[in-house]
């Protein structure tokens, strides 16, 4: 069973005071709940919450075997990318591609552990133009190669016909209505939380905010079987469960690769089908994506994000 921690626990816990607390909920996103007008915190989360804004790391002692065949892909999920994993072992039968759904700040971890080759990412920066390489120097010390997967179309995700009238971030905060949520560390969270902030409101006020699910699909179903009202996800969700949706902005999902494995074999191949056909006609019959970048090198300052 989850453990709760009193905001005495929890102060204790992060060495600060108890008011400080208070402050890392309003300003810093600190999961956090209230039961019977006091504070409680979900221990697991807020060890989640510590993790998510850990910088400078020791550098890992650990490698990754020499390449033979198997591609480990860690990171954010996408459904597009789930399909292009089964094109490549389909395709290349002496190879063997996985993957680990941590979400992208997960998926950096990943890669500077030397858990994977590849981490999916799509972290928005502060400038809100950017994805990914301010996180990637943070987390890893020095840039990655980085070269674009796809472009998506980020939103809410909501019941067929709309029937809450959401329009927007906004429309999130109206009485009796209940979300879904993706964990810390996401991309699709952090661009919730940055909205949410913008617009002035806060998370935990909001029904089911902390109510986390690890996939863009599980955030559709809950909608589609009425267990929840709204949720952040892609478009692509929408149109494969049936349901609604709410576009907030598009984004750049990437792949950051160690430059000491760009040449692995099973890292070339992958790269490779982002940009033959095979992987074109996976997108074709979903909506919600731009391959306009796919396969391309990305770096800094000389990408513009536009709406397709």
């Amino acid at each position: 069973m989850k453990r709760f921690l009193s905001t005495k626990e929890v102060a204790r816990f992060l060495g600060v005071n108890e008011k400080m607390v208070y402050t890392l909920v309003a300003e810093k996103g600190l999961p956090a709940t209230k039961v019977t007008g006091k504070w409680i915190f979900p221990r697991h989360l807020v060890e989640q919450w510590v993790e998510a804004h850990t910088v400078n790391y020791p550098e890992s002692t650990d490698h990754l075997p020499p390449y033979h065949g198997l591609l480990i892909i860690a990171g954010s999920n996408d459904p597009l990318l789930d399909r292009t994993i089964t094109l490549f072992n389909a395709l290349y039968t002496n190879h063997v591609a996985v993957f680990g759904n941590l979400g992208s700040m997960g998926g950096l971890k990943a890669l500077r552990r030397n858990l994977c080759h590849m981490a999916a990412s799509h972290l928005i920066q502060d400038d809100e133009v950017e994805y990914n390489f301010d996180f990637a120097v943070k987390e890893l010390g020095a840039m990655p190669a980085i070269v674009n997967f796809c472009k998506r179309e980020q939103g809410i995700l909501v019941s067929k016909k709309n029937p809450k009238k959401i329009s927007g971030i906004a429309n999130l905060n109206q009485p009796g209505l209940q979300i879904v949520n993706r964990p810390l560390g996401t991309g699709t969270r952090l661009l919730l939380d940055r909205e949410l902030r913008k617009a002035g409101i806060k998370g935990e006020k909001i029904d089911g905010y902390h109510r986390e699910v690890h996939r863009h699909l599980d955030v559709g179903l809950e909608i589609l079987t009425g267990r929840a009202d709204a949720g952040p996800g892609i478009r692509a969700v929408a149109a494969v469960l049936d349901i609604g949706f709410v576009p907030l902005r598009w984004e750049r999902y990437d792949l950051m690769i160690s430059k000491e494995r760009f040449f692995d074999e099973g890292v070339q191949l992958f790269l490779g089908l982002l940009r033959g056909e095979d992987f074109k006609a996976l997108a074709q019959d979903n909506a919600g994506y731009d391959l306009a970048l796919s396969g391309k090198m990305i770096y800094p300052g000389r990408n513009k994000q536009s709406v397709s």
